[in-house]
């Protein structure tokens, strides 16, 4: 019965179970008093519930099966950390990937660490191990964070005590948070690094956010080649205006004669610094070829 209403309280979220946790404060304390707790035991895989609060989402199949042969071979080397919540239940709070593969070996019992953990305790535990991973993708970080901080209502300075890391490092992930959810799965998925993640997020408009990540993927920018695109977004288009001074009398008058001797109209550009510039157009191939002869014949 009392299993039964424990998952029933799962479905309600972290508020539900913390007052589940007060109400049967004597049945935890009971638990907590077992001769097992604090000590490491050979755990029947069965007796094992997975975390319900596992920040992880995403368990790579290839990786859970190389795990599975090096287990077949060595053992499980580090033993699993659970938590006692029944006389004869535990749930997990890390070791979900040792956990899957030793399943999937099929063996029977696994090496675990018995702890006690209220609710709370096992969310945090969970995230800041899970935080402390090396093979952990960017999004997955910045959700244990975002997760520390509304479920277990930490500030970054406590989070950067609890996990090691600086607070500009934590601040830094929760920001990939406001990236388009397209551009964070292709972040999860391999297709961008953090770096591309924090040059696009620079840019506030989810569309253009868009934008720039297709043109990452389509012309294979690096890191520094989409800083530079960014900050071309955010230069204002300007437009060069080159200012002349009104022509003088002597131009004006040889204008015409120009004009006159190649058949066409003569533009002429004068700069305040007294230099110029003097454009003869021509209309095709054979006004090309007329104007040079004009050229050639004076020589």
């Amino acid at each position: 019965m009392a299993k039964a209403i424990k998952k029933q309280a799962l479905g309600r979220g972290l508020s539900a179970l913390l007052q589940d946790s007060k109400n049967d404060q004597s049945s935890i304390e009971s638990i907590n008093n077992s001769p097992q707790i604090g000590s490491i035991v050979e755990l029947e895989l069965n007796l094992i519930e997975v975390n319900p609060f596992q920040p992880r989402t995403q368990f790579k199949e290839d990786a859970i099966r190389e795990l599975a042969s090096s287990i077949q071979e060595l053992g499980v080397i580090q033993p699993i950390t659970v938590r006692k919540i029944e006389p004869n239940t535990f749930q997990l709070v890390s070791g979900e990937r040792r956990f899957r593969a030793s399943t999937l070996l099929g063996l029977k019992t696994i090496p675990a660490f018995i702890r006690s953990a209220n609710d709370q305790e096992a969310l945090e535990m969970a995230l800041v191990e899970n935080i402390q991973r090396e093979d952990l993708d960017p999004i997955e970080i910045a959700l244990s964070y975002q997760r520390l901080i509304d479920d277990i209502q930490l500030t970054q300075e406590q989070m950067s005590q609890r996990v090691g890391k600086k607070r500009s490092t934590i601040a830094n992930y929760l920001r990939l948070l406001k990236l388009d959810p397209l551009i964070q799965t292709g972040m999860r998925d391999g297709f961008i690094s953090m770096g591309h993640g924090r040059a696009i997020v620079n840019i506030g408009s989810l569309s253009d956010q868009i934008d720039i990540y297709k043109q990452i993927l389509s012309n294979k920018l690096s890191v520094r080649a989409t800083e530079i695109l960014v900050k071309k977004y955010h230069t204002p288009k300007s437009v060069k205006v080159t200012k002349q001074t009104e022509l003088p009398e002597f131009i004006q008058k040889g204008v015409q004669e120009i004009a006159s001797y190649f058949g066409h109209k003569i533009d002429i550009k004068m700069e305040k610094n007294g230099s110029g510039k003097i454009q003869i157009p021509f209309h095709s191939k054979e006004d090309y070829d007329r104007i040079l002869k004009l050229f050639k014949s004076d020589k």
